[in-house]
């Protein structure tokens, strides 16, 4: 009998981390805000594939990278619904959801081009918000411009 195959498969990550479950219309932004592009390690993608939980999804898998706290807060706003998977040693070590951040700072540049963090030396800081369609939003904390999730900018 001539078995057909239906899945691609991928090597496992000795270390590094996975990121799952990105909105497949993201996963090309997520892969240019962290810089991916630079890594010499190891990097594979896909977009598009079939997911239950999306219908459509993203994932990336990063060998010997390990992400800060403002890097998965950039993940998170771009991807709020996303997965980090981190691998040590072929084997899971810590698999959650990433949450969103109440609060960013110095990672988005303000769309207000009067803004004084646009023409001093002071570091952004937004308040993350919804508007009343339930849709997130960034609130800068001082000039009060809001930007919806695709016109943010990472600096």
């Amino acid at each position: 009998m001539n078995k057909k195959r239906t899945e691609l498969k991928v090597s496992a990550l000795r270390n590094g981390t996975v990121i799952d479950h990105i909105p497949s219309e993201n996963t090309f932004r997520v892969f240019q805000i962290l810089n991916l592009e630079h890594i010499p390690d190891q990097v594979y993608f896909g977009t598009n594939l079939e997911s239950k939980k999306l219908g459509k999804k993203g994932i990336i898998k990063i060998s010997g990278k390990f992400f800060a706290p403002e890097e998965i807060n950039k993940i998170a706003l771009v991807a709020p619904k996303a997965t980090l998977i981190e691998i040590r040693e072929y084997e899971v070590q810590k698999k959650e959801q990433i949450a969103l951040p109440s609060h960013v700072e110095n990672i988005v540049k303000c769309m207000n081009p009067k803004c004084v963090t646009n023409n001093q030396a002071v570091p952004t800081k937004f308040n993350l918000i919804y508007d009343h369609h339930g849709r997130m939003k960034l609130a800068c904390q001082y000039c009060e411009k809001t930007m919806a999730q695709e016109d943010i900018w990472f600096v």
